[in-house]
């Protein structure tokens, strides 16, 4: 599989969490389509649906209806014993929190050895790949540092190598710069891209942070389970130095599109479409508005 076809493909993708009164309705016919060896940020508000989305892809969440394939797996489809597989040896996934992805008392090239001990690789071969990802990530000269003599954006850095560790085609990553400031969540933005590039993984990044769009290849914007845009960053043709990032709204496979908020305000609670036939252009006008 080449970076020319889809690696990770969602169909009409719906997720619904019942409690004992309340249903909540996650994800709302996601339709997406991501090429290997791509990195793609997805951002949203707080419960917008972005983290049950990298759930689902992790296969850690089933969804309630759709489809949702990676690589030649059909998530739906796989028994609870092959997700369990399918996470440890083809998915790579950074947490937030450092705590949550590498171990105490365990220097940094033993949190990256870990998980190849688990799937029983040998110890030179373990050792060898390591410090290649450590080198790879600018940490070569601190693999014997215990994770309490590292910076955050260091040990974000350690965790993006054991996430690495059993060469997954795919590293998803959960708000990984929510506990950095800014200076930091660039350096650990630029090191997924880095190892995107250099070993060919495909990346997955939910954030917050307003600065992903300078590394990724597109941004992803979720808002009520739907996704409602795309944001692209590329070069300026007047400064080749700056780049300009493009929003592009998303129609979904059944026609579906979403406004942003400041076309919703300009339009109030109600407005018009109208498909001008001779450019071809969708004309959105105010309620009460002439034709």
């Amino acid at each position: 599989m080449n970076k020319t076809e889809a690696y990770i493909v969602c169909q009409d993708l719906f997720k619904t969490y019942k409690g004992t009164e309340l249903e909540v309705v996650a994800l709302r016919g996601i339709d997406l389509e991501i090429m290997q060896g791509e990195f793609v940020g997805i951002i949203g508000y707080s419960g917008s649906g972005k983290t049950t989305l990298l759930n689902v892809l992790s296969g850690l969440d089933k969804p309630s209806s759709g489809q949702v394939r990676i690589g030649h797996r059909d998530l739906l489809n796989m028994s609870e014993s092959d997700l369990v597989a399918f996470r440890r040896e083809e998915v790579g996934f950074v947490w937030q929190s450092p705590a949550r992805n590498i171990l105490p008392y365990l220097k940094a090239v033993e949190n990256v050895e870990l998980p190849m001990v688990i799937s029983g690789q040998s110890s030179a071969d373990r050792r060898e790949r390591a410090m290649d990802l450590l080198s790879a990530l600018g940490l070569e000269a601190k693999a014997t540092r215990y994770p309490d003599e590292l910076s955050g954006g260091e040990q974000q850095r350690v965790a993006i190598a054991v996430a690495l560790a059993n060469r997954p085609g795919l590293l998803l990553a959960d708000e990984p710069t929510g506990e950095l400031d800014t200076r930091t969540a660039d350096d650990v933005l630029k090191a997924l891209q880095d190892v995107c590039v250099d070993f060919g993984v495909t990346v997955v990044v939910v954030t917050h942070y307003s600065g992903t769009s300078r590394f990724t290849d597109r941004v992803v914007q979720i808002r009520d389970g739907r996704i409602v845009a795309e944001l692209v960053s590329q070069a300026s043709k007047r400064r080749p130095d700056q780049l300009v990032t493009r929003e592009y709204l998303v129609v979904d496979r059944a026609g579906r599109m979403q406004l942003p908020l400041d076309s919703l305000k300009a339009l109030g609670t109600t407005g018009r479409v109208r498909i001008d036939a001779d450019s071809n252009q969708i004309v959105l006008k105010p309620e009460g508005s002439d034709s």
